[in-house]
């Protein structure tokens, strides 16, 4: 399915368990070059201004941008679980291809998210990924509370993450583009 420049594959109900590390990610095709794209991916503490959940970005240690190893702190809020903070590590970054970092411990974190960038044509292909666990998280205390709803809890989780990754690439593309 293709909607808007992203190519899309819906997350499909699986039984995925919290302990399965199911993953989503989509990619969206942008008109601008991956340098260009980078600076955007690569400003973290502008993401809140695209995501529903995230609030705030601080880095931490005098950091300010992404290096491996560099620390952020993220604020984030959901109607249903509430408001939260998280340390994220960054554990990979490349200039202009990969930026991904582990969420509370990056030997065992509550969730990975990458962004891969590739040159396509006069543009660049984005790709955003994420893996729940296997570290516990907010979710888990969820699961915790309702063993029997695990399954549903996981794929409402990974729709809404889907839907978040579909908004952020949007907006990135949006921002590249205009900076044309």
């Amino acid at each position: 399915m293709r909607a808007h420049g992203l190519a899309s594959q819906a997350v499909e109900w699986t039984g995925a368990r919290y302990a399965d590390t199911p993953t989503v990610e989509d990619e969206i095709w942008i008109d601008a070059r991956p340098e260009r794209v980078w600076e955007i991916v690569a400003a973290v503490e502008e993401m809140p201004s695209m995501s529903n959940e995230l609030r705030a970005v601080e880095w931490c240690d005098g950091a300010t941008g992404p290096a491996v190893g560099a620390r952020f702190v993220g604020y984030s809020k959901h109607d249903a679980l509430g408001e939260w903070s998280t340390t994220s590590y960054v554990v990979e970054c490349t200039a202009p291809e990969t930026l991904a970092w582990a969420v509370t411990d990056p030997d065992d974190p509550s969730a990975r998210w990458r962004f891969t960038l590739r040159p396509e044509g006069a543009g660049t292909r984005l790709s955003q990924w994420v893996q729940l666990g296997p570290g516990r998280s907010g979710l888990s205390f969820a699961i915790d509370a309702m063993p029997d709803k695990e399954q549903k809890i996981v794929f409402v989780r990974l729709r809404e993450f889907e839907a978040g990754i579909r908004r952020t690439l949007a907006a990135v593309k949006e921002r590249a583009e205009a900076a044309r």
